[in-house]
């Protein structure tokens, strides 16, 4: 079963912007209660999609130097990146359909 890893400001470059495959990057805190129940949503693209994108989690609160990069303002803030640029953000907790639908278009 694979799930969301995590990634921080020293290994943001590496797994996201270095990666093959496209990245879904979810950004999200502890405390915000929006991102616990998107989770569960990230975690079941990151097995239906296992292979053809990466999921990862930042949290914002550990990670100031990426979020304050891509400007995150409020949470869950979802970004989908492609040969190392954003192409593609959702802000708010989203349906997993619409979250799906997002991803194939850059798949």
């Amino acid at each position: 079963m694979s799930a969301a890893f995590p990634v921080t400001d020293s290994t943001f470059q590496q797994e996201v912007l270095n990666s093959e495959i496209p990245v879904l990057v979810d950004f999200w805190a502890p405390w915000c209660g929006p991102c616990r129940m998107v989770a569960p949503v990230v975690d079941e693209i990151a097995e239906q999609y296992s292979g053809r994108i990466k999921v990862v989690k930042l949290n914002t609160d550990d990670n100031h130097q990426v979020a304050s990069t891509y400007e995150i303002q409020s949470i869950p803030t979802l970004m989908i990146f492609k040969s190392g640029a954003k192409v593609d953000k959702i802000v708010g907790a989203v349906p997993k359909a619409t979250l799906a639908t997002t991803l194939e278009k850059h798949l």
